[in-house]
């Protein structure tokens, strides 16, 4: 199973940026389809953003339309989400997982997906 790890969360204001990171140390991105996904307190978990490295094709949910930006680093075998102009319903665990597709209008999850990693918090203060 593959195995990723989020990290780069923390406490900002209202208005701030961070940057997440997503690293896999058996597998390699450059031919990965990798996702973001948020899970606000109570809420279920969806997924906002993913990029098929190979193609460039990238994928924004509405929401965080404008203000998140999905990249890759081959030579750091990491996928990054840039966040800017973080709001308070922006907090949550932010979670990274490999999918079968992304495509510029959504993505699909692998058939064969298992656990969440622990992803990583984010707290937006107003």
């Amino acid at each position: 199973q593959l195995r990723l790890v989020e990290s780069g969360g923390g406490l900002v204001q209202a208005g701030g940026s961070l940057t997440l990171s997503c690293a896999a140390s058996e597998f390699s991105f450059d031919e990965g389809v990798i996702g973001w996904f948020h899970q606000a307190p109570g809420k279920e978990r969806e997924g906002i953003s993913c990029i098929n490295v190979e193609r460039g094709t990238k994928y924004y949910l509405d929401s965080v339309k404008g203000r998140f930006t999905i990249s890759s680093d081959s030579a750091k075998n990491k996928v990054y989400l840039q966040m800017n102009n973080l709001r308070p319903e922006d907090t949550g665990v932010y979670f990274c997982a490999d999918l079968d597709v992304c495509s510029t209008s959504g993505f699909v999850m692998e058939a064969d997906f298992g656990a969440w990693g622990q992803g990583t918090h984010v707290t937006v203060t107003s």
